[in-house]
């Protein structure tokens, strides 16, 4: 818009700096002469004031970290005198605004420089535009200063006419910072500075607003909590007197957490965190969620047996007693265990219990395939100790927080199984079955394996914490038993926290036993009999074991001894038996039919497997204990033209790689063995291992697949009564292999009487029961020569024959 403006008046002024504060034109000022610079300015403006001229002048300058504004205001010194406090002061009034020019000298100390004033002027009558800006103003400003209750104020404001002087007025706002009063003051414009003064004013109450909200808001917060404190304090009081009136008793402890906390023999840090979740509970408000939470997790922390133990049973001939009479063979574990009541004892007598804050647990890995008693072990391995047992089944577990329970913030949050087990044992020293800790898988949710590292570690788990508990809890005292079926399936950071111990099954004459002194009469109970109605002599459960159920546990036979029982409890009820009965071994195909496994030894000649050159007999481990394993050998027709090396049976890498070896030593050494292998160049070589549907691998049929070969080859038969195992070489040397126990125990059930094992091998025979050790010739070799001559039988035909 425009607007007349009067010619500019050059002026000459001591400087009157004003420190961190603005003085716009229209407002008058005390200012404290203490101060050297103002009390300078204002003795060089009335040493330069003539007789008669009119009151002295200054320019007042905002000075803002050291630095000068470039437009100031020319002010008059009213009155000098002392201020309220009794300090020398001035009364200064703003007259208008003046444009700093350079500086110059004058009279006293004061700094002295040259200005120029232009006055605006708005033309009449005002464009609508200004009015509407004016009225916004005077509005914006009357609701402030009513706020303020400052009522004489809103009439002053209220009369100001000029743009310059009402956007002037802003100066007197407290709310503005320097910087913004600087502004206003460098807006020559009228109309421009008067749009600034509304901006910041309105941003002022808009922030006002806002802060008056959010104390209006915490106030009414603040008293509704005063409200319901003082109401829940009189609803106490009703009730007291409810109770004091009808003679009734205090409230149940069980409401009282601060009194049952207090009560409790809680370990230190745990009674502190404890205390403290009372007080949160007491602060929360019955409708509130958290305070169920609370209440779940007090109720979780007192029912934990902190500082409650059992007594370890210390008669260690009587413990092992327990054992054997519970368990047939597993002497490794018995052992085991005998040992660790030994050494409990002898520190417990020495007063060693507790070491480092960690006490004497254990963590034992039990190890072997189905149905051998790992399970049931563990109960009574607690029996035998005396202390409480509980089992943590871990097939299928899948979620980290299974193990270390769910953070609190979570609903329905729970402890994780280890501290559920404690819980439920009662003690702090139960006995853990961790069930088939090999099945333990691994997704989104996390890996529980990796969460059982710090609770299997005897140096790090007398420090464990719980998720949801946040507390250490002791599991140092806790005698961990895990159990698995696949060794491989554990990984290996887990597996080096525990102590191994292998159960690789069972022999003839322990089935015999398990199946007389525990399976019978567990089964005989479960058909309704008497132990008396029906008897089963040993000859008839050794063919049972032998025939009817080749494994290394005796799930299988137990399931055998139950379906014979029915077959005789339902023929008694239908009249065809009478009781008692006695089952011999003769009876055993009327009443369950025919066997299942009949050893080769067993079987006609001609019907056996080995009948025939190229079959060899070998020995493998799988995830059910040991098993004999058929290795299947043929040449292909010169005229078909199929030259090479085929496999089937669903062999691994490492499996094909061993047959590759094989073929190539007989290839290579074939004029020294005198095979006929100078056809093989044009014949196809087929080897085959039966069970196709199952996955085979490792290196330990190499010498089997050689003999295979070796006997096609050569035309000469295997002997039916022998087995071998072994990794093969280029050179024909014998090499070492794992599971020669489990492999024995399988020959043996079998019916094998002759095995061939690697000479390096020969030390794992300590491990095999002496009795197995006797029925079996067991020849150590090096060399694959000695397995051939060995194992294969004279010439039945002429070699040629044999090749062609």
């Amino acid at each position: 818009m425009a607007s007349d403006s009067k010619p500019s008046v050059p002026l000459t002024l001591p400087v009157l700096p004003l420190d961190d504060e603005v003085v716009l034109p229209g407002m008058v000022v005390p200012l404290d002469l203490s101060d050297n610079d103002v009390r300078a300015a204002v003795e060089a403006a009335q040493a330069a004031a003539r007789p008669g001229g009119g009151k002295p002048r200054v320019l007042l300058v905002p000075r803002v970290d050291g630095t000068y504004a470039g437009t100031g205001v020319l002010g008059t010194v009213e009155q000098v005198g002392r201020l309220s406090d009794g300090d020398p002061g001035a009364l200064i009034r703003g007259l208008g605004r003046v444009r700093i020019g350079a500086g110059t000298t004058g009279p006293g100390a004061a700094l002295w420089v040259e200005g120029s004033t232009v006055e605006e002027a708005l033309p009449e009558p005002l464009p609508g535009q200004v009015a509407d800006l004016i009225k916004e103003y005077k509005a914006l400003a009357t609701s402030w200063l009513k706020k303020r209750g400052a009522w004489q104020v809103v009439d002053r404001v209220q009369q100001i006419d000029g743009v310059g002087a009402l956007a002037d007025n802003s100066g007197y706002s407290p709310f503005l910072t320097v910087e913004q009063k600087v502004a206003l003051l460098e807006t020559a414009d009228p109309v421009a500075r008067l749009k600034l003064a509304t901006a910041q004013l309105r941003e002022h109450l808009a922030e006002q607003d806002v802060a008056e909200t959010i104390a209006k808001d915490v106030q009414e917060g603040v008293d509704k909590q005063q409200r319901e404190f003082l109401l829940r304090r009189q609803l106490e009081a009703v009730r007291k007197e409810l109770r004091d009136l009808n003679g009734e008793a205090e409230g149940d402890e069980s409401d009282d957490y601060r009194a049952r906390v207090e009560a409790a023999d809680l370990p230190e840090k745990v009674r502190e965190a404890a205390l403290k979740e009372v007080e949160k509970l007491e602060r929360s408000s019955d409708q509130s969620p958290e305070g169920s939470w609370i209440r779940t997790w007090l109720d979780t922390v007192l029912e934990l047996p902190w500082n409650e133990r059992t007594e370890d049973r210390y008669d260690i001939r009587g413990a092992r007693a327990v054992l054997d009479a519970e368990h047939a063979g597993l002497d490794d574990v018995k052992e085991r265990i005998t040992e660790y009541l030994a050494v409990r004892k002898r520190r417990a007598e020495r007063g060693l219990g507790v070491v480092g804050g960690r006490r004497g647990g254990a963590v034992l890995a039990l190890v072997g395939p189905p149905g051998v008693g790992k399970t049931s072990l563990g109960e009574s391995v607690a029996h035998a100790m005396g202390r409480e047992f509980v089992r943590v089944a871990l097939g299928g577990v899948r979620d980290e927080a299974e193990i270390r329970g769910h953070r609190r913030t979570y609903v329905g949050a729970l402890p994780g199984r280890i501290v559920r087990a404690v819980k439920e044992a009662g003690s702090m020293n139960p006995v853990v079955l961790l069930d088939e800790i090999d099945k333990v898988g691994s997704d989104f949710r996390g890996d529980p394996a990796a969460a059982l590292l710090e609770v299997l570690d005897p140096a790090q788990n007398h420090t464990f914490r719980d998720h949801y508990l946040e507390v250490e809890l002791d599991l140092s005292d806790v005698v961990f038993l895990a159990t698995a079926n696949v060794l491989e399936a554990i990984p290996e950071a887990l597996l080096d926290r525990m102590e191994l111990v292998r159960l690789d099954g069972y022999t003839e004459d322990e089935k015999v036993v398990i199946a007389r002194d525990h399976l019978l009469p567990r089964q005989l109970e479960r058909a309704g009999l008497e132990a008396g109605e029906v008897v089963l002599e040993d000859a008839s459960l050794r063919r049972l074991a032998g025939e009817y159920t080749r494994e290394a546990g005796v799930r299988t036979l137990e399931r055998a001894i139950s379906r014979l029982l029915r077959k005789v409890a339902a023929q008694h009820e239908l009249g065809d038996r009478e009781l008692p009965f006695t089952v011999g071994p003769d009876d055993l195909r009327e009443l369950i039919g025919r066997p299942h496994h009949v050893p080769e030894s067993a079987q006609d000649p001609a019907e056996r497997r080995t009948a025939v050159p190229g079959v060899a007999t070998g020995l493998a481990v799988t995830g059910a204990g040991g098993d004999v394993l058929f290795v299947e050998a043929s040449l292909a027709d010169p005229e078909t033209g199929a030259a090479g090396l085929t496999l089937t049976g669903q062999l691994g890498d490492v499996m094909k790689e061993s047959a590759q070896i094989a073929l190539s030593f007989l290839r290579s050494h074939g004029a020294e063995l005198e095979l006929p292998v100078t056809g093989l160049k044009d014949r196809g070589v087929h080897i085959h291992f039966p069970a196709g549907a199952v996955p085979k691998d490792g290196p330990s049929a190499g010498v089997t697949m050689t003999t295979a070969l070796a006997s096609l080859l050569s035309g000469r038969l295997v002997r039916t009564d022998v087995a071998m195992t072994g990794e093969v070489s280029l050179t024909g040397r014998v090499l070492p292999i794992g599971g020669v126990k489990q492999k024995l125990l399988a020959a043996h059930r079998a019916g094998i009487t002759t095995v061939v094992i690697p000479k390096r091998n020969e030390a794992d025979l300590d491990d095999v029961p002496a009795e197995i050790l006797e029925k079996l010739d067991v020849h150590p070799v090096t060399d694959v020569r000695q397995v051939l001559e060995i194992a294969l039988a004279p010439a039945a035909v002429p070699v040629g024959v044999a090749a062609a």
